[in-house]
């Protein structure tokens, strides 16, 4: 159990020496009020000894807390109350047969055996018991807490890579269609260059699912290698204006955040040589990545799931618990994309 151990570690062998001589104090404590009064009804020839004697008692009572309360932390897993007191009783039971054969040996007479001394063993090992229950309880609820917050975040990671995993087919099969077009065309030199761009696409693309959150200077040197399949694919008709101060290229969002919205404008716009679509990226005063476009809706509704943005919506809520603004005044369309700098 790592949860306990490191807990007890932090009580160290002394620290617990003197939680049981102060607990043994406590218990004791008729006898230390009786102590001046029994002193004062003996020869000064036997004050001493009486008073070791005490001393002696004071000793026995705080090993006997201090082993009972490692029994029980260390060896005792039983989550039954009655169990653990029944074990400390019989510990006790022991500990009072060596209490009354140490101060036989001794020739030492113990006042009030029967009721007293037998009543202090007793109340020793029933608030070592409580106490190192309720240590249990807590212990177990802690391991519990542990668990559910494990479990939290496995399901986070698998709604996570769920989400990522619906992005590669998707830009996949865009891909192609934009390569078959271009061997179409046989322009050799455009087509090898889109398909030096496609490889740097798709090797960050297939690097996502290790990573989590990635730098704002990461996202766009992904955008920039996206940027010139879209233009060479649009024939110059798509242009993309960057302007991203240097200072926020440490600032980190989401991986694969900026591709869906802009390969969701490609998706909602007619794009052609009546409506040349210029896509601006910048940073707000928010410390928000700004990507805005104008909208040219196509005559018929496209044919999608509509899970781009909404995928990326809730890629930013899990991972980074905020939230994707999203304007449309149908002149232009704004995607708000929150930073962080954790």
């Amino acid at each position: 159990m790592p949860l306990q151990k490191n807990l007890l570690d932090k009580y160290s062998t002394g620290k617990l020496l003197l939680i049981s001589f102060i607990g043994s104090l406590l218990v004791i404590y008729p006898n230390i009020t009786w102590l001046p009064w029994e002193v004062s009804l003996l020869d000064e020839s036997k004050r001493v000894y009486h008073l070791l004697f005490f001393a002696l008692r004071c000793i026995f009572y705080t090993i006997f807390t201090f082993i009972l309360i490692k029994i029980d932390l260390k060896k005792i897993k039983t989550p039954s109350f009655p169990k653990r007191l029944c074990y400390n009783a019989m510990i006790s039971i022991l500990a009072f047969c060596i209490y009354i054969g140490l101060f036989t040996l001794l020739k030492v007479r113990i006042v009030h055996l029967g009721s007293l001394v037998l009543f202090q063993f007793f109340i020793i090992c029933a608030l070592c018991t409580l106490a190192t229950y309720i240590y249990f309880l807590y212990i177990e609820k802690r391991k519990k807490e542990q668990e559910i917050e494990q479990l939290k975040i496995e399901n986070l990671q698998s709604r996570y890579d769920a989400l990522t995993n619906q992005i590669n087919p998707h830009f996949f099969f865009n891909s192609l269609n934009g390569l078959s077009s271009l061997i179409r065309k046989k322009d050799d030199a455009i087509t090898l260059t889109y398909i030096n761009k496609l490889s740097d696409v798709f090797r960050y693309i297939l690097q996502s699912d290790k990573k989590g959150l990635v730098t704002l200077g990461e996202e766009l040197e992904f955008v920039n290698s996206f940027q010139y399949m879209m233009e060479v694919r649009f024939a110059n008709k798509l242009k993309y204006n960057i302007k991203v101060d240097e200072k926020y290229l440490t600032y980190k969002l989401p991986v694969l955040s900026i591709m869906p919205v802009l390969d969701n404008v490609v998706v909602h716009n007619v794009i052609d040589t009546d409506h040349k679509m210029l896509v601006n990226i910048y940073m707000n005063s928010e410390k928000e990545l700004v990507i805005t476009n104008p909208i040219y809706p196509k005559l018929s509704a496209p044919i999608t799931n509509g899970t781009g943005l909404r995928n990326l919506e809730n890629r930013f809520s899990l991972l980074m618990s905020k939230q994707v603004r999203i304007e449309n005044d149908g002149v232009l369309f704004h995607v708000y994309l929150p930073l962080t700098l954790m």
